[in-house]
């Protein structure tokens, strides 16, 4: 039986600089997976966007300039911070993912504090990027590493991540055990532990079993001491 692909993650893009978004779309939609499904500039339009279309993330820009391209109403949306606060507020099933030239310990956490679910640098991998992306949509939480070290000394509650049953299955990858050996070990089939590991890669935004391993010790869901 031929397995249903999963729809592509919808992504509206929110950045001031019109170069800037024609390079985010390019690079977004040259990732499988991804769909661009609207863009602007302006934090007001952002939050009316959002309502419309629905997107899985939003690509936010951290400082948006006071006139955008975009409507420019002017009705306390034009800041990233604001305008992810509106957004999450109205659209429930929307993640947003802080997107900035800036790295400081006071934005990351301002960003967090608003609900963003993701932190990348402009300057980043575009990896880091797509993982962050990814793990905010599957409800877990996407930060550049020089982002995640602003929060030493913070404590930060990004919610669950992984199941009970998914960190099992993240602990005996640990151990190296194969999908054969983790079934045997939980009392699963073999087919179930492979759809575990599908929803794993996606909540992590990894794609595979050392990456997950080292992602998931890193966000303390397991300890490999």
């Amino acid at each position: 039986m031929t397995e249903t692909p999963d729809p592509p993650l919808r992504i509206l893009i929110v950045d001031d600089h019109t170069v800037v978004r024609a390079g985010l779309r390019a690079l977004i939609e040259g990732e499988p997976g991804f769909d661009v499904v609207g863009e602007t500039g302006d934090g007001t339009d952002a939050v009316r966007l959002a309502g419309r279309l629905r997107p899985d993330v939003v690509l936010m820009d951290l400082r948006l300039s006071d006139t955008g391209d975009g409507d420019g109403c002017g009705d306390g949306g034009g800041d990233g911070i604001e305008a992810t606060r509106r957004i999450l507020a109205a659209s429930s099933g929307t993640r947003v993912v802080m997107l900035t030239s800036y790295g400081r310990q006071a934005d990351v956490l301002r960003a967090v504090e608003a609900g963003a679910r993701g932190y990348v640098l402009k300057a980043g991998p575009p990896e880091e990027l797509f993982r962050a992306v990814r793990a905010a949509a599957a409800g877990g939480m996407g930060l550049a590493p020089e982002a995640a070290a602003r929060f030493v000394g913070h404590t930060v509650e990004p919610g669950p991540v992984l199941s009970e049953r998914e960190t099992e299955v993240v602990r005996l990858l640990a151990r190296g055990y194969s999908n054969r050996a983790i079934a045997g070990t939980l009392f699963l089939a073999e087919a179930t532990v492979k759809t575990h590991l599908v929803r794993i890669y996606r909540k992590l935004g990894t794609e595979n079993r050392a990456g997950t391993v080292s992602e998931a010790a890193r966000l303390g869901l397991i300890d490999l001491t």
